[in-house]
């Protein structure tokens, strides 16, 4: 099963402070731990909402709002995307991380084909696999 680390911001990150250099070090340990376990499937941290817009689709209408977003704790700072056994795995990797000083963390499995039963015709299992076979390329 794949699972999403979603990485909560803080006042800091919406502020654009980078992390110290021990901070970097530690978490790249970590992240090297989850790779020699084969767990790690993708990561990145995320700029400021700053940085950012949200836009809200209603019927043929667009609308953007740019950032910055008032409500800091509704948003992300980073996210990675494991391969593990199950949810329980996932919270034990996870506690492992190493974050303190209060960080939140959501951990939230990711949608197979499977799950979606019936609804997936084999025209769009096809199309599904043909997509992310390109997306792989392109992701190198």
């Amino acid at each position: 099963m794949r699972v999403m680390v979603l990485v909560k911001a803080d006042k800091d990150s919406e502020a654009g402070v980078m992390p110290g250099e021990e901070v970097f070090t530690k978490m790249g340990a970590y992240n090297e731990e989850l790779v020699k376990a084969g767990l790690l499937l993708a990561m990145d941290g995320l700029h400021p909402s700053s940085k950012g817009l949200r836009m809200r689709f209603d019927g043929a209408q667009r609308t953007i709002t740019d950032g910055p977003f008032a409500e800091t704790k509704e948003l992300l700072a980073g996210f990675w995307i494991w391969q593990v056994r199950s949810f329980d795995e996932a919270i034990e990797w996870l506690k492992r991380a190493p974050f303190d000083e209060g960080t939140e963390i959501e951990l939230r499995p990711i949608f197979e084909l499977e799950d979606f039963g019936a609804s997936i015709t084999p025209e769009l299992r096809e199309q599904e696999e043909r997509v992310r076979a390109e997306s792989a390329k392109l992701a190198g």
